[in-house]
C-alpha cells in the first residue's frame, strides 16, 4: 500500500475506513439498539371493534402521536377530545410560509416573509418508502407525494481544510474512493494477500467484480481513461457536430482524498432511512398532518396549556391554562381515559398521577438540540449556475448541509433553501445569536461552497427547536441503558392513562415512530376499556 504522509495506514485503520463508507448495514445495527433506525412494523389500518358506547378518551396533543390516536379512535366509535398546546395542529411535523409568525423562548419573534408557494420544513422533511403507517395515511386521506432528493451526485462535498476548502462534487469523491479503494484490493488479491480466504474461481470474478465497481481500466488500474470519466465526469464531456471532442478528466490523488475526509459522508445513503425511494407531500410536510386534522376537526381544542393530569379509579382530569393569556383561562377536562402525547420534555414538567415506575421514566429521557434555517433566494442559482437539481451539499461547517428544494425545477422567481441543519453545541451556538446574526452567518458559511450566496440572498428564518416552548428540543435522546430500565414502563398503560410518541417508540425521531406508538398505545389501552368496562357498557 502507498504510505499517507503522517504514516502508513494499516489493514485495521483501512478496513476502518470501509467500515465507514461501506458499512451502513453495521451502522444500521448499531443505530437499532438505540432506537434511530427500525423498519415500521405498521402491517394496515387498525381495527377495534367494540367500543363501549359513550366511552370518553381525551387526547393530549395534535401532534401525528395525538392525531392519528384521535382519528383512530374516533372511527372506532369513541368519544374523543384533544388539547392542543398551539394554535394548530402538527405538532414537529410544521411547515412555515410567508405570513407565518414564530415566537420563541426569550421573546425573539420571526416573520417569515417567503414567496406564495415557497416554504420551509423545520421539523421532519423526508417519508422513507419503509414508513408504512404515514404513507398508508398519505394514501387514504388523498395527500399527493413526490420524490425526496437525499442523493444527488452533482451536488457538493466540502471541507475547509481539504482540496484548499473547494467543493468537490458527490460524484467526484465517491468514484474516487471507490476507484483507489477497488486498485488497492485488487492489488492485495493478486499479490496473493487473499490466499486462503477465497479459491482460485472467487479470486477471478472478485477481480471482475472490482474492475466494474471501481471503473478500474484493462490492467485494474484506477487511472485517467474512459471508464473512470464515466464515473467522475469528464474534462470536456462528449458533444454534437464539430464541437470540441470528449477529454478525460483525471482521478484525484488517493492520499489527499483519504486525508480530506470527505468519504465520511459517502455513507449517508447507505443507511437504511436513506436508502430511494424517499418521499415529500407536496407544499410541506405539515399535509398530512393537517389532513388528519380535518378528519378530527370538530374535537379539537387549540392553545390549551396542560399543567395537570389526574387520575382515579373513574375517571381522568386534565387542568389546562389558555396558551395565549397564562392564569385567564384555567379549567379542567374530565374523561374515562387518557392517551398522553405531550413530548417527555414538558410533561416531565407538569403535575402527572402515575406510579413513580412512569413518573420515573418520564424524567428519564433528555432531548436533542437542533438547529434549521430556511432561506430565500431570488433565483434558483444552484440550477442555473451548477446544475444541482435536489440533493444534500454536506460540510464540515457548524452548518452541516445544504437541502436543494426538490419540487418546481427550472422554475422562474425565488426558491427556498434548507441552509443549515445541525445538532448538539452548534445548535446551542447558533440560537444563542440574535436572529439576523444567524442568518447572517449561515450565509456566509453557506457562501463557502457557493459564491453566489450573498448576492442572491432575500430573507429566511431559523428554529432552534431546544428554544421552541411547546418542547423544548427536537427529539427523544434515549440511551441503551435508559431504555432497559424505563421504555417499557414509559409505555405501559398507568391506570387510566397511556403515553404515546415518537418518545416511545423504537423510530424515534421519526413521524413513522409517533404513528406506531399511538397504535400500540390505543390499541392496548382498547383491549383494557373493554376488558373493564364489558363490551357495550359506557365507563
Amino acid at each position: 500500500m502507498q504510505d499517507i504522509p503522517g504514516g502508513p495506514v494499516s489493514r485495521r485503520q483501512m478496513l476502518a475506513m470501509l467500515g465507514k463508507t461501506l458499512g451502513g448495514a453495521a451502522m444500521y445495527h448499531g443505530m437499532t439498539s438505540l432506537g434511530f433506525a427500525q423498519e415500521s412494523t405498521f402491517t394496515g389500518p387498525l381495527r377495534l371493534d367494540g367500543a363501549p358506547q359513550g366511552t370518553h378518551v381525551l387526547v393530549l396533543g395534535a401532534g401525528i402521536a395525538g392525531l392519528s390516536a384521535a382519528y383512530e379512535l374516533r372511527n372506532a366509535g369513541y368519544r374523543v377530545t384533544v388539547l392542543e398546546y398551539n394554535g394548530r395542529a402538527g405538532g414537529r411535523s410544521w411547515t412555515i410560509r410567508g405570513g407565518d409568525r414564530y415566537t420563541e423562548l426569550g421573546g425573539a419573534e420571526q416573520e417569515c416573509r417567503f414567496a406564495k408557494g415557497e416554504y420551509v420544513n423545520p421539523g421532519p422533511w423526508r417519508l422513507p418508502y419503509h414508513h408504512h403507517g404515514m404513507l398508508d395515511y398519505a394514501r387514504r386521506l388523498n395527500v399527493p407525494l413526490e420524490p425526496f432528493i437525499q442523493v444527488n451526485y452533482n451536488a457538493y462535498l466540502h471541507s475547509t481544510t481539504a482540496f484548499d476548502g473547494k467543493p468537490q462534487r458527490y460524484r467526484t469523491v465517491q468514484a474516487d474512493y471507490n476507484g483507489h479503494v477497488a486498485e488497492l484490493l485488487a492489488k492485495a488479491t493478486n499479490a496473493g494477500r487473499l490466499d486462503g480466504d477465497i479459491t482460485g474461481e472467487e479470486k477471478e470474478k472478485l477481480l471482475e467484480s472490482l474492475a466494474s465497481f471501481g471503473g478500474l481500466n484493462k490492467d485494474l488500474l484506477y487511472a485517467k481513461g474512459l471508464r473512470s470519466s464515466e464515473r467522475r465526469g469528464f474534462d470536456v464531456p462528449p458533444g454534437g457536430g464539430l464541437m470540441a471532442r470528449a477529454q478525460y478528466s483525471t482521478p484525484g490523488d488517493r492520499s489527499t482524498l483519504i486525508r480530506s475526509g470527505l468519504w465520511e459522508s459517502l455513507a449517508t445513503a447507505h443507511e437504511y432511512e436513506f436508502q430511494t425511494s424517499i418521499f415529500q407531500p407536496k407544499h410541506g410536510m405539515d399535509q398530512i398532518a393537517l389532513a388528519l386534522y380535518r378528519q378530527v376537526k370538530q374535537h379539537v381544542q387549540f392553545h390549551a396549556r396542560v399543567t395537570k393530569i389526574d387520575q382515579d379509579a373513574r375517571g381522568v382530569t386534565v387542568t389546562v391554562d389558555d396558551a395565549r393569556k397564562p392564569g385567564q383561562g384555567v379549567r379542567q377536562v374530565k374523561a374515562d381515559w387518557c392517551v398522553c402525547t405531550i413530548p417527555l420534555s414538558i410533561l416531565s414538567q407538569v403535575d402527572v398521577t402515575a406510579g413513580p415506575e412512569m413518573l420515573a421514566a418520564i424524567g428519564a429521557v433528555p432531548y436533542a438540540a437542533a438547529f434549521k434555517a430556511g432561506l430565500q433566494f431570488r433565483r434558483r442559482f444552484w440550477e442555473q449556475d451548477e446544475g444541482i437539481f435536489g440533493g444534500i451539499t454536506y460540510t464540515d461547517q457548524p452548518i452541516n448541509r445544504i437541502c436543494y428544494p426538490a419540487s418546481n425545477f427550472n422554475a422562474k422567481g425565488p426558491a427556498v433553501v434548507l441552509g443549515a441543519y445541525m445538532f448538539g453545541p452548534n445548535a446551542f451556538e447558533f440560537s444563542a445569536m440574535e436572529t439576523e446574526e444567524r442568518l447572517r452567518e449561515v450565509v456566509r458559511q453557506g457562501g463557502m461552497i457557493h459564491a453566489q450566496y450573498e448576492k442572491e440572498f432575500d430573507n429566511g428564518v431559523t428554529v432552534g427547536w431546544h428554544r421552541v416552548p411547546w418542547i423544548n428540543g427536537c427529539m427523544a435522546m434515549w440511551t441503551e441503558q435508559a431504555r432497559a430500565q424505563h421504555y417499557d414502563k414509559l409505555c405501559a398503560i398507568d391506570n387510566r392513562l397511556v403515553l404515546a410518541g415518537e418518545h416511545a417508540s423504537f423510530i424515534g425521531g421519526w413521524q413513522e415512530g409517533a404513528v406506531l406508538s399511538a397504535h400500540d398505545a390505543i390499541t392496548r389501552l382498547h383491549a383494557k376499556i373493554r376488558a373493564t368496562t364489558g363490551k357495550g357498557n359506557a365507563a
